[in-house]
């Protein structure tokens, strides 16, 4: 049987983790996982796992040429929308030079490379979006992934593909950083007040419905734009309604308000969401719905809390 050896960036993250769950328990996949972390995450799985920056010219060069991956997935992002605007830099060594020089790699060792990307490429104006939309980011977050993008495109292959998706939620083991309904579920079962913003329009996508779909990239080998998300639309608001209904959590300390009421001076797109037509007819690509979605991270909350 011919492998796949499939390199995995920013494995430590809610993505990454689950495209490693997913990929090492399939034997068509010889998986190394790699974040910034110098100790492994995933003695549970079967994959390896090596320590890698991909800022860090020489940590990637020694990667290609150590495990010389069949495939590529950067998973590794700075998302955090209001960190990108304060740290320019930073934001723009991780989401596009660091992609430039993936791509480069790629490209020289005929290894094929799935971005990962996101909505806010978009400035939304008029979604829910489709792959032949026009990106046009209203801020520094977004210009970055739109770089990371067109770096991928430039490399001179077409052995490629972006996976754009959505607002990403569920569970994960030591992340970081939170997601947006998990800190949702944290405010309401403190019985803190919540003001959430409701004129700004998403497709929640729950992480496993995303690496299920990167999963089908891969194995189908297709290439270009995919867009990948939940299949509501809705607002944050409702989301928060959502969560706190699925919760049994009180809804009546989620206020509303406008995107004005908070100070951050970062703009973000009112209405994105995906259009996933292409996707369902592909990939075969069967997304959760949102309340099904919150059911399963209620399902995964309380066993990690047994566990």
């Amino acid at each position: 049987m011919l492998f796949n050896r499939v390199l995995i960036t920013g494995a430590s993250g809610l993505l990454g983790q689950s495209l490693v769950r997913r990929m090492s328990q399939n034997r068509e996949y010889d998986v190394l996982a790699t974040a910034r972390d110098d100790s492994p995450r995933f003695e549970a799985e079967s994959c390896g796992y090596a320590p890698l920056d991909v800022t860090q010219p020489d940590e990637v060069e020694a990667i290609f040429q150590n495990f010389t991956p069949s495939v590529v997935i950067n998973c590794a992002a700075m998302s955090d929308v209001a960190a990108c605007d304060e740290h320019r830099s930073e934001a723009w060594a991780v989401n596009a030079r660091a992609v430039k020089r993936l791509a480069k790699h790629c490209r020289d060792t005929g290894a094929r490379l799935v971005q990962v990307s996101s909505d806010f490429v978009f400035n939304g104006k008029r979604g829910p979006y489709d792959e032949d939309a026009r990106p046009d980011p209203v801020n520094y977050y977004g210009r970055t992934k739109l770089a990371g993008e067109n770096a991928v495109r430039e490399a001179g292959r077409s052995n490629w593909a972006i996976v754009r998706t959505v607002l990403l939620y569920g569970t994960g083991r030591d992340l970081s950083r939170s997601n947006v309904v998990l800190w949702m579920i944290d405010q309401l079962s403190k019985g803190e007040p919540l003001h959430i913003v409701d004129d700004q329009h998403r497709t929640p996508t729950h992480v496993d419905d995303l690496a299920i779909g990167i999963e089908c990239v891969v194995h189908h080998e297709e290439t270009g734009i995919y867009h990948l998300s939940g299949p509501d639309l809705v607002s944050i608001y409702e989301l928060a309604g959502t969560v706190a209904e699925v919760f049994g959590l009180d809804g009546s300390l989620i206020e509303p308000v406008s995107s004005d009421f908070f100070e951050d001076d970062v703009e973000r797109p009112p209405r994105t969401g995906f259009i996933i037509d292409k996707a369902k007819t592909k990939l075969d690509y069967d997304p959760r719905s949102l309340e099904e979605g919150l059911r399963d991270v209620q399902a995964s909350l309380q066993g990690f809390s047994s566990s």
